[in-house]
């Protein structure tokens, strides 16, 4: 059953990820490598798997998806999104195929749960964003946000049952570290030029019945709070439960700290006139 699902992978030197991640897909028969001019063996392992390989010069992550489903003519009506460190489940794979076969015009999405693993342990609690819409009509759906982008879809989204699995320290932790850094700089800017929310509210943050829309509210009133670093690690580990997740809870939360204080200090350096 190789219809009505195209795939799209972003990469950027992803030799060690691609191969699995091409072979989790092979179902499908028309996969598409969205490339940002890789330095190694990513091109070549993509042609070889017989992926169609487009190139594009990285910018932003939202106008670089956006330019990813816009100009890569997909083969069918919808659109599996997916990151090189990411695998769905044999049975997400059967889901998906089944599911786009009788669902109706009205549905333009389906949103399901990503498990993150870190030192081979899925990080069921310690994990603060674990719901994502990845399969998509694409001319629907548009991201927004140049970090941590969120995708916006033009009709109902509808809920998936299996999960995706998601490896992000595949390429082990000073990786994720340097990855961070990046991450860290372009959000400070997004803080620093007020380009997030205007207006959060604490009721949509709590209440909107859209996972995404709560997530950019609480995002914006927590870039607010004194001591972020602090109330972040407290809340992965107790609130959240990541000390659940034993070792690997305790390292993601203590990780994801050092992260939100990188942000703290780059926002403040900008504040003062700096780099």
């Amino acid at each position: 059953m190789k219809g009505m699902i195209s795939v799209l992978i972003l990469t950027k030197n992803e030799q060690s990820d691609l191969p699995e991640c091409l072979e989790s897909v092979a179902w499908s028969d028309d996969v598409h490598v969205f490339d940002s001019y890789s330095t190694d063996e990513t091109v070549a392992i993509a042609r070889a798997a017989g992926a169609q390989v487009h190139q594009r010069v990285f910018d932003n992550y939202a106008t670089h998806r956006n330019a990813a489903m816009t100009e890569v003519k997909f083969k069918h009506p919808w659109l599996f999104l997916l990151d090189a460190d990411e695998r769905p489940t044999p049975e997400l794979s059967r889901e998906m195929q089944e599911v786009v076969l009788g669902v109706g015009e009205e549905v333009s999405g389906f949103r399901l749960r990503r498990r993150d693993f870190f030192f081979g342990t899925w990080l069921k609690h310690a994990q603060i964003s674990p719901f994502y819409t990845r399969l998509v009509r694409p001319e629907r759906s548009r991201y927004t946000r140049a970090i941590n982008e969120v995708i916006e879809v033009e009709g109902r989204v509808a809920e998936l049952g299996y999960p995706l699995d998601h490896y992000p320290f595949s390429k082990g932790i000073a990786h994720w570290v340097a990855k961070h850094n990046t991450y860290s700089t372009m959000e400070a800017e997004l803080i620093y030029r007020q380009q997030g929310l205007q207006q959060p509210s604490w009721t949509t943050a709590l209440r909107d019945p859209d996972f995404h829309t709560r997530r950019l509210h609480q995002k914006a009133l927590f870039y607010r709070m004194p001591a972020r670093p602090l109330i972040k690690w407290a809340y992965m580990m107790f609130l959240r439960g990541a000390v659940l997740d034993g070792a690997a809870g305790l390292a993601y939360a203590t990780l994801q700290s050092f992260y939100e204080y990188m942000i703290v200090l780059k926002t403040r350096e900008l504040e003062r006139g700096g780099a």
